[in-house]
Formats: structure tokens, sequence, C-alpha cells
């Protein structure tokens, strides 16, 4: 049986239930939202119809999760609706990116 082509490193690292729930843990604590980070679905927009976050919200969870993962998320950074579009979306890259 012939060796997958695809190694470990060629394929995107994905967010588990547990980082999911951490991130939404941090953001909820970070913004003293009134809402349960459990309750926060994976899919469910993070801005205007779903968790209700604008702009300046984005910008402080950028900061508190740039300071306990290690990684960079600049506001200028072409990405940001695809990374910001929901809390999996967010994980992953978090899941992809982070050196702690």
């Amino acid at each position: 049986m012939p060796e997958s082509s695809l190694t470990p490193s060629a394929v995107p690292a994905a967010a588990d239930a547990a980082l999911m729930l951490e991130v939404a843990e941090l953001v909820v604590t970070s913004l003293n939202l009134e809402t349960v980070a459990a309750d926060i679905q994976p899919d469910e927009p993070l801005y205007g119809d779903g968790l209700g976050l604008d702009s300046i919200d984005i910008l402080e969870i950028a900061l508190v999760l740039s300071k306990r993962y290690g990684l960079q998320l600049r506001a200028d950074h072409e990405d940001n609706t695809v990374i910001f579009q929901s809390l999996r979306s967010l994980s992953d890259h978090i899941a992809q990116q982070r050196t702690k």
C-alpha cells in the first residue's frame, strides 16, 4: 500500500473542543460579556447578529489572544474577516499559529 502524500505538517492544525472553549472563555472574560462561554456556538458569527461584537471588541480580543498564545494578530491583516468570522475560525487560526 503506498504511503500517503500528506505529511502531518501538510495538514493544517484544527482546533479541538478544549481550545475552542478556552478561547470562548477568554473572549467572555476579556470583554465582560453576560454570556456563558460554553453557550457560544462554534460557527456563530462574532460580529453583528451573532455574538454582537464590534471592531473595538475584536481589537481587545486580538490583544488578549496575542499575549496568551504568542501569536501576531495585526489590525491590517488581510484575512481578519475570515479569522474573526466565528469561534471555530478564530480557534483554528490559533491552533495553526500559536507559539505558546
